[in-house]
């Protein structure tokens, strides 16, 4: 098939449609720079749909001395959590306490008490745990999230689903978000602001020369390849990044990335309150129990080391039943495997710092410029909370690269449908009701969690739920499968009821069939239409 030149030269050429390479994307249109991105995929169908979907400053990190991080972490929350109150909200989580919560023994935190506590045989003392989050409420400042409080278990809500002996826990501030919604939030104010956004878009080849570089991509469903020119490759691949670096981009370089896979389960609702759990094991380890999509339980997630990019990531057995042994020492109620309703497993692209296991690799970002002709920036690492703040660093070396003189602009800057206060989320539900009477609050409720101001754009003149178009079941229509298909970039219904929102959990399998169905006779009516 022939090859197809696209005439213009761009500034920068982002290969990876994850948090990362959308969040630069944005960052860099709105600086004005010129900008592609291509994924191989749809947006967050790897590692950025995938998280434990919390903005959180990481408060085991502190036992790994990371104050950087954390701390930038911790600022973020709150400048995040003002510019997408729809898709990011705040959450209290609940730390129960006993004497025999242990550090991970590679942790330098536990290799020091055990120097000179040696009598605590490597366990948590009450005392630390405070003074953790005595940092952990100190070292970001704190104006909308309230800071940390001594909670008993006897008696209370948070304490009921609890085991006995359980009988005082911490109890601190951080944030919920919609992961793979972020990503395409993101997207979509980049290709606003003048980005260019290719989706199902496979990098081939990147071929350098002295002051550009000529990237051939593929488009996966018609196979038609079309050639771009660059001043800058930005290579954002997530778990890809390293194969990108040698393979595609072809650097002779040492850097290198560690694969670790991170597991989680989701279960019936297995509490009475929308507080989540944070759960310290035997071994060092921790793991959250999360209020999830209203009747659901969210609980991970796991540290594997994870061989192969190319390997889809998934939930094994073994990592079922160690979730499952995890959270059974704390919660009353004993659970099995048969109470899993959904799992899911994304692999997160570390920077390779040599530690001695998955949990204890870095979870701070890595950017190396190569300027050995026309300039390319590598991506390492990271985590979701801090994506704007690694846009900025690498906005910060694309800028020096490219001789452009650039201001950083997306602090507090609203994504699509952000554009209201935190807690004026009630009174847009309730304004919701009140102008389409025929949603009831749960249906209200997940369009404004899902598109904020932009819920009226979608529902538009309706006066009933006819008006909506074909009903897909659990308040999805064909209105909002629609907007998401002109507006969202998504082509099928796992795009949909995936990654776009979880209505997957509710949705049977013919169901979801008839909804892929429908689209793909969409896709086909847009293309005869051309």
């Amino acid at each position: 098939m022939r090859t197809e030149d696209q005439t213009d030269i761009v500034d920068i050429f982002v290969i990876g449609g994850g948090i990362n390479g959308c969040g630069i994307a944005r960052d860099a249109a709105g600086r004005g720079l010129s900008v592609t991105l291509a994924e191989m995929s749809d947006l967050a169908s790897a590692t950025s749909s995938a998280s434990t979907k919390l903005f959180h400053g990481g408060l085991r990190y502190l036992e790994f001395f990371e104050f950087r991080l954390v701390r930038e972490a911790l600022i973020e929350r709150e400048v995040l959590l003002q510019a997408m109150p729809h898709i990011s909200w705040p959450m209290r989580f609940v730390l129960p306490y006993h004497r025999d919560m242990r550090f991970e023994s590679a942790t330098p935190t536990s290799r020091l008490l055990s120097t000179v506590m040696p009598w605590m045989k490597g366990r948590r003392p009450a005392w630390l745990i405070r003074l953790g989050l005595f940092l952990y409420d100190t070292l970001g400042g704190r104006k909308i999230l309230p800071g940390t409080a001594t909670l008993s278990l006897k008696g209370t809500p948070e304490g009921v689903p609890l085991q006995d002996h359980f009988e005082t826990a911490y109890e601190y501030s951080d944030c919920w978000i919609e992961d793979s919604r972020l990503v395409v939030l993101n997207a979509r104010d980049a290709e606003a602001r003048g980005a260019q956004i290719l989706t199902r878009a496979k990098v081939l080849s990147a071929d350098r020369s002295a002051d550009h570089w000529t990237i051939e991509v593929e488009d996966v469903v018609t196979g038609q390849r079309t050639r771009h020119r660059s001043r800058m490759v930005v290579n954002a691949g997530g778990p890809w990044v390293g194969e990108l670096l040698q393979g595609t981009i072809r650097l002779n370089s040492r850097e290198g990335v560690r694969l670790v896979r991170g597991s989680h389960i989701v279960t019936r609702r297995l509490t009475d309150h929308d507080k989540c759990y944070f759960f310290q094991g035997k071994d060092g380890r921790i793991i959250f129990a999360i209020p999830y999509e209203t009747d659901f339980t969210l609980i991970g997630t796991t540290d594997q080391d994870h061989a192969d990019p190319d390997q889809r990531p998934v939930c094994t057995p073994e990592e079922q039943q160690y979730l499952i042994d995890f959270a059974n020492g704390y919660f009353r109620q004993q659970m099995t495997r048969d109470d899993i309703v959904w799992t899911y497993s994304g692999v997160r692209p570390l920077y390779d710092d040599g530690a001695s296991s998955a949990t204890a690799a870095t979870r701070d970002y890595t950017l190396k410029v190569d300027t050995a002709g026309a300039p390319v920036l590598n991506v390492f690492g990271g985590k979701i909370t801090t994506y704007r703040r690694l846009a900025e660093s690498a906005l910060e070396k694309i800028s020096a690269a490219l001789g452009r003189d650039t201001a950083p602009w997306t602090a507090g800057v609203a994504l699509p449908g952000g554009d209201f206060d935190v807690w004026d989320v009630e009174r847009l539900i309730a304004d919701l009701i009140a102008g389409y009477p025929f949603l009831d609050d749960r249906w209200a409720r997940r369009l404004i969690r899902a598109y904020g101001t932009e819920a009226r754009k979608i529902l538009g003149d309706a006066a009933t739920a006819a008006n909506m178009g074909r009903d897909f079941g659990a308040t999805l229509t064909e209105a909002e499968v629609r907007w998401l298909m002109a507006q969202e970039y998504a082509r099928t219904a796992e795009d949909v009821v995936w990654r776009r929102n979880k209505l997957g959990l509710r949705l049977s399998n013919e169901e979801v069939q008839a909804l892929d169905s429908w689209m793909e006779d969409q896709r086909a009516a847009v293309a005869a239409a051309e």
